[in-house]
């Protein structure tokens, strides 16, 4: 595949957690190809990487690992649930925003200053199993 397919894998394997920068993987991938464990291949117009056999025996030597599981290790699921709870609730503020009466702007901003408190409002509760 070529460098930004790559990028795209790793964003989705981490699921969203882990996206990076061209400025790091093409000359990550320079470096793999100097070391003789990738080869490039341009075609139509895009540098096409495939691992050559010293790379294949290269990453045996990770045995089950892979950098995506490290990337997301430790981290917990709900984390990915506010996470993508969030965005949604953006595009619709905004569609009122934009096409809301001043009505519906008003009491749409009375919604989100609720939700707010009750966001800080759960910090401030003590944790669960806590006796405090």
């Amino acid at each position: 595949m070529h460098g930004y397919e790559m990028i795209q894998q790793l964003e989705e394997r981490t699921d969203g957690v882990w996206r990076p920068s061209p400025g790091a993987v093409y000359p990550a991938l320079q470096l793999l190809e100097d070391q003789g464990f990738v080869t490039a291949d341009a075609e139509a117009g895009k540098r096409l990487y495939s691992r050559t056999e010293a790379g294949r025996e290269e990453a045996a030597k990770l045995g089950d690992r892979t950098p995506w599981d490290e990337v997301t290790a430790g981290i917990d699921p709900s984390q990915f649930e506010l996470r993508d709870a969030i965005a949604p609730i953006a595009l619709a503020a905004r569609q009122v925003a934009i096409d809301g009466t001043p009505e519906q702007q008003a009491a749409a901003a009375e919604i989100l200053k609720e939700t707010r408190r009750k966001l800080y409002g759960l910090l401030a509760e003590a944790p669960s199993g806590d006796a405090s």
